[in-house]
């Protein structure tokens, strides 16, 4: 019996990929480095993941990319859980500045019209209310070309417990990295 032929298609590099800083996350003026992870939304090391480069700041973070056909569902439109996906990922980042390293609780997605795969659109999440252990959020993406808005999301996070969230910093080597420009020598 022989194997079938494998072959390997190009994938279409979304914002955020290839760029000198590559994906990852940033809290204002610092990088947050994490440990190379899986994670399909922001992980470096899940090659069929979305790698999305994620900006934090002020209880906000937002993301720019083009969804490659990989992840279309029907011809032309972004699959709905990949869009649920990258609302669910800004969403979350955005409760960073409450150290909540939590879990979704809720998330409920209102798909207003298709998001085109191929196109520069914009994941926004915001903090809407935070309590003790739960945080309310809202987001949307965004077509950038036409400034439409495609989906709008709000989601629930409970935060895990503080030893669970010691156990995750530690798992992850979670630090905040200053980015301080570099003298030139003249």
């Amino acid at each position: 019996m022989s194997e079938a032929p494998t072959t390997t298609r190009p994938r279409t590099p979304r914002l955020g990929r290839n760029e000198p800083a590559g994906p990852g996350i940033r809290l204002g003026g610092r990088r947050i480095e994490v440990a190379p992870h899986h994670c399909f939304a922001c992980g470096t090391l899940n090659e069929h993941g979305l790698q999305l480069a994620l900006h934090a700041q002020d209880g906000r973070c937002w993301t720019e990319l083009r969804l490659p056909r990989d992840f279309e569902g029907w011809d032309g439109i972004a699959h709905g859980g990949i869009v649920c996906s990258v609302l669910d990922e800004v969403m979350a980042w955005a409760t960073i500045e409450h150290d909540a390293w939590g879990l979704t609780a809720r998330l409920s997605v209102d798909f207003r019209k298709p998001v085109p795969v191929e196109a520069l659109v914009r994941g926004e999440g915001w903090v809407e209310e935070a309590r003790k252990r739960v945080i309310r959020t809202r987001g949307r993406i965004v077509d950038v070309a036409t400034g439409t808005v495609l989906a709008t999301a709000e989601a629930t996070y409970v935060a895990a417990a503080e030893s669970r969230r010691d156990e995750l910093r530690r798992r992850y080597a979670f630090r905040l990295v200053d980015e301080v420009p570099t003298a030139v020598e003249g």
